[in-house]
């Protein structure tokens, strides 16, 4: 099973320019890609087209020969998760933290205590840290069972302590499970440090000259 996009061409809207231009790349199981670039050049837009939550308008994306959606019919959940940079946002305040893990379908013995300490699960998120809020949603988009991970500027926020725990025990869950994960960052180091391989954005993008149309 791999994450494969193929000459991914997407806009938003029918006269806007294109955020992403004729992208192809893969990410194997168990593997961890860098996705280096500045911000603002169309890394996160790419990032949602690979989950399937945006559709493009030209190429595809396919997980194993599909294209990454749930499968509500079987009850699966979308095989692509995204992982976003600023945590707090991506939960809902009035929920507690155990009640935002259920919504991905396990209960909260399912959740490894070293990502999310069992004393977490009792508190709002506007009562736990930047920290302690991205490994939850970490431990959220895994307990959905993916085979691949959108780690979306997940540590950027974060200082330089916190950036190494959060990364530290994503890998650790990934590499026990076979999970591929998208790494996308500005920080060239950090994805020399945590990923197999790196690509830099403006390499996947089609040459200047070639235009498409529609």
């Amino acid at each position: 099973m791999t994450l494969l996009a193929e000459d991914v061409w997407f806009r938003y809207g029918r006269r806007g320019p294109w955020v992403v231009r004729g992208a192809s790349l893969t990410v194997a199981p168990g593997e961890v890609v860098g996705l280096h670039g500045p911000s603002g050049a169309g890394k996160s837009t790419l990032g949602r087209v690979l989950a399937g939550l945006v559709r493009p308008q030209r190429g595809r994306v396919e997980v194993d020969g599909a294209p990454p959606r749930p499968d509500r019919r079987a009850g699966r959940p979308n095989p692509v998760q995204v992982v976003h940079q600023h945590a707090h946002l991506a939960m809902d305040p009035l929920w507690k933290v155990g009640a935002v893990l259920a919504e991905a379908g396990a209960g909260a013995g399912a959740v490894d205590p070293a990502l999310v300490p069992p004393e977490l699960l009792d508190r709002f998120p506007h009562e736990i840290s930047g920290g302690e809020a991205q490994r939850v949603n970490l431990a959220r988009a895994l307990l959905a069972g993916p085979r691949f991970v959108v780690a979306d500027e997940i540590s950027a926020s974060l200082d330089a302590i916190t950036q190494a725990g959060v990364w530290r025990l994503l890998l650790a869950e990934v590499r026990a499970r076979g999970i591929g994960v998208l790494a996308i960052s500005h920080d060239g180091p950090l994805l020399e440090a945590v990923a197999d391989r790196v690509l830099d954005f403006a390499d996947l993008a089609a040459s200047p000259d070639r235009v498409v149309t529609g």
